[in-house]
């Protein structure tokens, strides 16, 4: 896999770093009035003043201003414990943000990023140089097959479309000639038209077909630089002379004798060409093989061109062609392919810098809320303690009221709640300074990442280039020859 240490720090990034949701509501608010009819204080401070209690010396609260300051004490513990619970998913959350950890993967991609492009350039040299290799070994050979044949011109290679052309008119001359001759011979065939199509397709392939065979396979040898291949290219010319004639005279002379012989007409044709070959006696029978006979020439010209005119001239052409268009072919790909790594890279590493940001401004926003919270907690306390307060006077008023004798001293003196303070842990976080900093950092190791990256695409390509000019010379002979 490409840029492992960089795919593992994009997922570390693509990954969330906590799962809170914040409230305002943290610690909840003390319904005094519902508080005190729950506990009857009231009610209770009347009967306990009636009964003067608590005695005008005690010093120390009495049963119903204990449960008081117990439930205020609990509620007190309770809220801190919630505190705690909110302070550890703060540390959690700050130790998700882990930005040491993002700091050391950093420093793996950077340290490993540019050597992984520089292999996956490494592969794509070594592929193309054994295409090129290939490439050269063919351009030698049209270097060295022009040499041998002293031929000065490019080979004459058809493209698709004209081969396409070449073949259907080929399939074109049968068809016409099937069907035209079919309708001369109909004259004598039991079965009218369709019978003399089907005995005009035999005489169609044979007449197309040797023209074909002759064209392609011996006539092309009379353009040949050896003496006896141009004899043998010669001597094809005179036998395709001969068959042509030889098949179209037939078939003029078998719509004759067809017409008046139900049997029997095929050796007919036979002694008449041994003794009267020309002893045609009627006109349809010159017209069917004037036409056969053009036919067989237009296929005979159509097989000349259906490739280089020089025997062998056009498969080495083809050759050339295909290892150059798999050389440039696969040179495009692995460019492409190159740009596609470098997008995929960059577009990383600027999500990475990006990240790096807000890491540093959730960080600032994880111990701003933590403080809060703090602030929230000990407001909490001023709260509970003023409710306890309020509470005490509801029931001491009560009892005042019912009293004979005269209130404990202690009446007068306002409850004073023990505060709990937080522990806010700070020994593994971050100076925002030092941290800015860093973050700084590494964003520009980042950002020269995304150039050495940049720069070491463009000297991949100069290296895939650069494989043109390994055998210049053969390059050169080969633009000349052509």
């Amino acid at each position: 896999m490409r840029f492992e240490a960089l795919n593992r720090l994009w997922d570390s990034v693509r990954e969330t770093s906590h799962d809170f949701r914040a409230s305002t509501d943290v610690f909840p608010v003390v319904d005094i009035e519902k508080l005190s009819t729950t506990l009857d204080l009231k009610e209770k401070g009347a009967v306990a003043g009636r009964q003067n209690r608590p005695p005008p010396d005690a010093q120390s609260h009495d049963e119903t201003e204990q449960r008081i300051v117990a439930w205020v004490e609990a509620e007190k513990k309770s809220s801190y414990q919630i505190l705690e619970d909110q302070f550890q998913t703060f540390d959690s959350r700050l130790r998700n943000l882990d930005f040491e950890g993002q700091f050391g993967l950093i420093r793996q991609a950077n340290a490993s990023n540019v050597s992984d492009f520089k292999a996956e350039v490494a592969s794509g040299v070594d592929e193309l140089h054994g295409l090129r290799r290939k490439l050269k070994t063919a351009e030698d050979e049209m270097v060295g097959f022009k040499a041998r044949h002293k031929l000065q011109r490019a080979a004459k290679v058809s493209s698709r479309a004209a081969w396409g052309f070449k073949v259907s008119l080929i399939v074109f001359l049968v068809l016409i000639e099937m069907v035209m001759n079919g309708s001369f011979l109909a004259k004598g065939s039991e079965q009218g038209l369709v019978g003399g199509v089907t005995e005009a397709a035999a005489f169609a392939f044979l007449n197309i077909g040797t023209a074909l065979m002759f064209s392609f396979f011996c006539v092309r040898f009379l353009v040949h630089r050896s003496y006896a291949l141009k004899l043998l290219g010669l001597l094809g010319l005179v036998a395709y002379v001969a068959v042509a004639l030889g098949i179209n005279i037939a078939l003029a002379h078998y719509r004759e004798i067809s017409a008046t012989i139900l049997s029997g007409a095929g050796a007919e044709v036979i002694q008449r060409l041994k003794t009267a070959p020309l002893g045609l006696q009627e006109l349809n029978s010159w017209m069917l093989f004037a036409i056969g006979l053009m036919f067989s020439l237009v296929a005979f010209i159509d097989g000349c061109y259906l490739t280089d005119p020089y025997p062998g001239f056009a498969g080495v052409q083809k050759r050339l062609d295909a290892a150059r268009d798999n050389y440039i072919d696969r040179k495009l790909d692995l460019i492409e392919d190159l740009r596609e790594i470098r997008d995929e890279h960059n577009s990383k590493i600027e999500e990475i810098i990006r990240d790096l940001s807000l890491r540093r401004q959730e960080t600032a926003a994880i111990i701003a809320h933590r403080a809060r919270t703090a602030g929230l907690f000990a407001e909490h306390q001023n709260h509970l303690e003023r409710a306890a307060n309020v509470l005490l006077t509801s029931y001491r008023d009560a009892n005042r009221a019912a009293r004979i004798e005269a209130e404990p001293p202690y009446f007068k003196t306002a409850y004073k709640m023990e505060r709990l303070a937080p522990v806010i842990r700070t020994e593994e976080e971050w100076d925002d300074k030092v941290l800015g900093a860093r973050i700084q950092s590494a964003q520009a190791e980042l950002s020269e990442q995304i150039k050495r990256i940049g720069d070491e695409f463009e000297r991949a390509i100069e290296k895939y280039h650069q494989l043109d000019n390994l055998f210049p010379e053969s390059i050169l002979g080969s633009t000349q020859a052509a």
